[in-house]
């Protein structure tokens, strides 16, 4: 395994994780749960993702039970939260999503309690908050790192300027502001971590851990002759899922990767995460793999990498016709 600084910060992150977004609760039960992230934590991963609103906190229920059975040195591995969307979805009342102080602080303590832990080594702001001012978000997160309750906080699908903003902010109070950005990030989605994010890496030194590597699956070419049923696009509940990223134009671009996989001797999906881990700004990708036979093969992308040449990143981008322009400052 290889490790990555989480940009500025002295905590190292495997440089691939395991998430539970979708899966947790949905499509995994407690027994192949605890062994998906032993094979997981075996390997060297040390970095477990998870959210509040995952599967209505259930998610979170489930990973505090593996880790309470799994007994593993707390220093060895990272946890993570997010916060904003709540537990309820649209039955949330006020008060009970957002990143206000009294969500944000009631949310962490029950991460805590869900996950079974004493302390958050990350926890992210899901989603920014134009109802809450960043001065709040700022002080909140810091109140909470002066407890003890989370070591780190973050944002999660912020813009470019937002994490300018609460630097900015965090910097007028003396206070620390976040370290890092969990966005998207795959072959049909380039933009943010490609261009809009540069000054905040080269300025800032934000880290980031990238969700979605996959692009929901699309790129393991098991959707290229249709959704197999229990697959994650034909899940009840993400049809948002199936309706962004099912489209002729995508699946034909996925064909195409596959010849050049193919030509490597590789599979398409450890071509795809190795392509996203080459990026030196992605500080962790996380997998989400629901097998353990997609697990380990998940894992084979760290011997992929050095065969990824800058001829063969060429010619995905002649491919994908996708390469963000960098905009100017």
């Amino acid at each position: 395994m290889e490790y990555r600084r989480m940009g500025r910060s002295g905590l190292q992150l495997s440089v691939l994780s395991y998430g539970s977004w979708v899966t947790f609760s949905t499509q995994l039960d407690d027994s192949l749960s605890d062994r998906l992230m032993g094979i997981a934590y075996d390997a060297g991963i040390n970095f477990f993702d998870n959210a509040e609103t995952y599967a209505g906190g259930e998610s979170e229920y489930m990973m505090g039970r593996v880790l309470r059975g799994k007994n593993w040195d707390r220093s060895t591995y990272v946890v993570s939260s997010k916060v904003f969307f709540g537990l309820h979805g649209k039955a949330n009342k006020p008060n009970q999503r957002g990143l206000g102080r009294k969500h944000v602080v009631e949310a962490c303590h029950g991460a805590l309690q869900r996950l079974q832990v004493e302390y958050l080594d990350l926890y992210y702001c899901h989603r920014p908050d134009k109802q809450t001012t960043i001065e709040e978000v700022v002080r909140t997160m810091n109140t909470l790192i002066q407890q003890g309750k989370i070591l780190y906080w973050g944002t999660s699908e912020w813009s470019a300027a937002e994490i300018v903003e609460a630097h900015a902010a965090a910097q007028r109070l003396g206070l620390e502001g976040p370290v890092v950005e969990q966005p998207e990030y795959n072959l049909f989605n380039r933009q943010k971590m490609e261009a809009d994010y540069l000054t905040i890496f080269n300025h800032i030194g934000m880290g980031t851990t990238i969700w979605s590597p996959l692009a929901s699956g699309l790129l393991t070419g098991k959707y290229n002759d249709g959704i197999p049923e229990g697959s994650r696009l034909a899940l009840e509940g993400y049809e948002w899922l199936k309706d962004r990223s099912y489209t002729e134009q995508k699946l034909e671009a996925v064909r195409q990767l596959q010849v050049i996989a193919g030509n490597l001797g590789v599979s398409l999906a450890t071509f795809a995460i190795a392509w996203c881990i080459r990026n030196p700004n992605v500080t962790s990708a996380i997998l989400g793999a629901t097998k353990t036979v997609q697990l380990e093969e998940n894992l084979n992308a760290l011997a992929v990498l050095p065969l990824l040449s800058d001829d063969i990143m060429e010619q995905v981008d002649q491919l994908m016709q996708t390469k963000p322009a960098v905009p100017e400052h």
